[in-house]
């Protein structure tokens, strides 16, 4: 490995093989893995809200998941990525608080995970391994240049998808 590229939350990138890409504290977020294992070029975006279509201040793409993968294919592909190679690898949505109301409002986490998962199937990409939900939070590192997806979980044992 050369690199770890790091995302921040609302955020994304792309890199290739020797390089890895990271995101820390998965919470309600989501972390969508893009990966082309042909080209060994990899794309990360940790969203943190479902649909963009909901909410005023959106022109941060990378903050929704219906507008964030769009933006991440788009990226993957201007390094040398190919649309039909794509599969999907993805972790969080954990619902990190107890309601005792359990509106839509509060399900930030699942409702990710939906809109994750609805959004790549439209797109025709396979979820190849998912670690979502649950109530703890998450740290990933993807590794192209394997296909290898690290989840960190405090007083959890490492799991790799």
């Amino acid at each position: 490995m050369n690199e770890m590229i790091k995302v921040g939350m609302a955020d994304l990138n792309v890199c290739a093989a020797p390089d890895a890409i990271t995101t820390l504290g998965l919470g309600s977020c989501v972390g969508i893995v893009l990966y082309d294992p042909v080209t060994k070029i990899a794309g990360l975006v940790h969203v943190m809200l479902p649909d963009s279509t909901k909410i005023l201040n959106n022109e941060n793409k990378a903050k929704f998941a219906d507008t964030g993968i769009d933006e991440l294919i788009r990226r993957m592909m201007g390094i040398g990525a190919k649309r039909s190679a794509l599969i999907a690898k993805i972790a969080g949505g954990a619902q990190m608080f107890a309601f005792s109301n359990n509106s839509d409002m509060m399900r930030i986490g699942e409702r990710n995970v939906e809109a994750t998962k609805q959004k790549l199937k439209e797109l025709g990409i396979m979820i190849r391994a998912e670690d979502t939900g649950a109530n703890y939070g998450r740290t990933i590192e993807f590794y192209p240049e394997n296909g290898e997806l690290h989840i960190k979980s405090v007083g959890k044992d490492r799991k790799i998808i």
